[in-house]
């Protein structure tokens, strides 16, 4: 009888339901975001605003339905998703009130069609191109709560290396960040939205907590992946130049 438990799980069913939080202001992109909330900024040269990348993105991972959770400039969202065809079921919500991260996961998930199946989440300023299947499978392998994906972003200046004397040795360009950071997608269990706050952020609250009892992975996105976060004008203009060559 114990030999049976070591033996492989039958494969996970796919992931078919996600989150996205497109209720930002993204102040920081003005005059981008004075019209349209941040997830409808569009990369100059795609043709296409951030949600809509994020979108396709997961239909061609097999996700079928989709909640968008809206805030600021809710309606513009809203009136885009109508008007252009979707590759998978949208549904909208609005937060009337800031309900912080975690609170506007909690909300957003109340909509999703299975609630005891596992969903994605994804924040709506993220540009990115990675497998969520393998995502996916990782996740169900460790038995974890929540995965959160994890980048290793480039940093924006130039690095300088030197020896134990203090002499110089070498000038790095926009070397790759020695620490990984949260690359704002994630994988949850069915159970993960009842730990969520009604208000408030979770990545202060249910995050922690997950880690403590060792329930919460970390995947980090493959190396040569495409990740992006767009925060302010001059990650557009550096993700127009990188989509630009990774296009073409």
């Amino acid at each position: 009888m114990t030999s049976a438990r070591h033996h492989a799980h039958p494969p996970a069913p796919p992931v078919t339901q996600a989150v996205l939080l497109a209720g930002g202001q993204g102040s920081r992109l003005r005059p981008y975001t004075d019209d349209r909330p941040k997830p409808m900024v569009e990369i100059p040269g795609t043709g296409t605003p951030i949600i809509g990348h994020q979108l396709a993105w997961l239909a061609a991972e097999g996700v079928t339905d989709a909640v968008v959770s809206c805030g600021h400039l809710a309606e513009v969202l809203q009136e885009w998703l109508d008007s252009t065809p979707q590759p998978l079921n949208v549904t909208t919500v609005v937060e009337r009130e800031p309900l912080g991260r975690g609170g506007g996961l909690k909300y957003a998930a109340a909509s999703l069609p299975r609630a005891k199946e596992p969903w994605y989440a994804t924040n709506g300023d993220i540009w990115t191109r990675f497998s969520l299947r393998e995502m996916a499978a990782f996740h169900e392998e460790r038995d974890a709560v929540a995965t959160l994906a994890l980048a290793r972003p480039r940093i924006p200046w130039g690095a300088v290396e030197t020896n134990e004397f203090g002499q110089v040795l070498d000038f790095i360009e926009a070397p790759p960040s020695p620490f990984l950071i949260n690359a704002g997608v994630y994988v949850f269990a069915p159970e993960f939205t009842a730990m969520l706050p009604d208000q408030g952020d979770h990545e202060r609250t249910t995050f922690p907590r997950l880690a403590r009892e060792r329930r919460l992975a970390g995947f980090q996105i493959p190396q040569g992946a495409y990740w992006r976060a767009i925060d302010t004008a001059k990650d557009l203009t550096e993700a127009a130049k990188e989509l630009g060559t990774e296009l073409s």
